[in-house]
């Protein structure tokens, strides 16, 4: 197969896409050329034509949309971090100032059916936290009022449970905090994944809270907090990876560990449960799979994947994957059979994940770049709790069944 994409230019680098359903349009977050303290939203239809663009202050915050098919963006505005909605057409339906301290940084939010649920960060994550200060998690109403607030002592982020021999590196005590770099809030049904890392190791933990009431359920180990997802109502999938971990754990509804895999990477979950994904291991680069999670714990071998860098793939419902790595288009099959679509000498590293279209259109984002392969001969995307990046099209990751 043959394909050549349609390459479209965005106002900055990419922080995240969204649409509200296979037929689109398309949204996008970028900067704002090299104004890094302004977003820009832009809405293309499924052809690539940009229909509308909005700007707003602060730094971008990859878009949600919400299943009514409005759109929410987070902007800094007057010291308070506010969250806009807009319709399809572009026009502001309204905006929510949300309830939090001054000196707070907002470090990832959700979209419940009722308001919201937010990370808070002590300090900007490139800042030195402050003496005395946490993160916390908080559920907000539609006005942006707190409903509950729940403070994270984090305590050492060291490995000191482990033998600094066969795990070496540089854990430390952390000095600047980020929400965690990927999937760092999940919602499913009755439980919250919430991930808090140092910014400088990337050494960091995971909360489970309860959903309503926001109590803390359990609490993983430090660990180099890696690729996560939804596995079923309640559960989740935590990756850890660096500092020589490379291993998924799945964790229940009580946050208890339940299963562990020796491996690591970019995780989809079928609408019966099973568990595949690429690698992604910066180590041992010519060693990395498309790997099976089989349910007893051990790993399903498929093809060989060459390099490291990888958009966060999709799912169709023939149990296909497809996604980009190293300059190339691939799909793997159910049967774990790899095929190449596309060939390019594009080494870009900064990418987004694949959205999964209607009449099997493939987009995603390389740098400031949106890429849209057609005719790919691939079906709808799959209806699993995980079949994508974000969990959904919608790019928000919460499910209550």
């Amino acid at each position: 197969m043959h394909l050549s994409p349609l390459t479209v230019a965005l106002p900055g680098q990419v922080w995240g896409v969204a649409a509200p359903g296979p037929d689109g349009p398309l949204v996008a977050t970028t900067y704002d050329g090299d104004n890094l303290s302004r977003t820009v939203l832009t809405a293309l239809d499924a052809s690539g034509a940009v229909l509308w663009k909005h700007r707003a202050d602060g730094h971008p915050y990859p878009p949600l949309v919400s299943v009514s098919g409005t759109v929410w963006i987070a902007q800094r505005d007057a010291g308070c971090y506010v969250l806009t909605e807009l319709d399809l057409a572009g026009a502001v339906l309204r905006s929510v100032a949300l309830d939090h301290e001054p000196h707070e940084h907002l470090g990832a939010f959700v979209l419940l059916p009722d308001g919201f649920c937010v990370s808070w960060l002590p300090a900007n994550r490139s800042r030195v936290v402050p003496a005395g200060r946490v993160p916390r998690v908080a559920r907000h109403d539609e006005r942006g009022e707190t409903v509950w607030s729940t403070s994270i002592p984090l305590g050492s982020l060291k490995l000191e449970d482990l033998d600094s021999a066969e795990h070496p590196g540089p854990p430390r005590e952390p000095r600047t905090l980020a929400a965690s770099r990927w999937q760092p809030l999940l919602v499913s049904a009755d439980r919250i994944a919430a991930g808090f890392a140092d910014d400088g190791s990337g050494i960091g933990v995971t909360l489970f809270l309860d959903t309503a009431h926001g109590s803390v359920v359990a609490q993983t180990l430090p660990g180099p907090r890696g690729r996560c997802a939804i596995a079923a109502p309640g559960e989740f999938l935590i990756g850890e990876q660096g500092y020589s971990f490379f291993r998924t754990t799945r964790y229940d509804r009580t946050g208890m560990a339940a299963q562990r895999w020796s491996s690591h990477g970019l995780l989809l979950i079928d609408r019966h449960g099973g568990v595949r994904g690429p690698e992604s291991e910066n180590i041992r680069r010519l060693r990395s799979r498309f790997r099976g999670l089989a349910e007893n714990g051990t790993l399903l071998g498929g093809p060989l994947l060459r390099g490291y860098y990888t958009t966060y793939p999709a799912l169709d419902s023939n149990g296909t994957a497809v996604f980009w790595r190293e300059g190339r288009l691939l799909t793997v099959d159910a049967d774990l059979r790899l095929r190449e679509l596309f060939l390019s000498e594009d080494d870009r590293a900064v990418m987004g994940r694949i959205l999964l279209l209607a009449d099997g259109l493939v987009v995603f984002s390389l740098g400031s770049d949106l890429l849209f392969f057609r005719d790919t001969g691939l079906g709808p995307l799959d209806d699993g709790p995980w079949p994508c990046g974000g969990g959904n099209l919608n790019g928000n990751p919460v499910r209550y069944q």
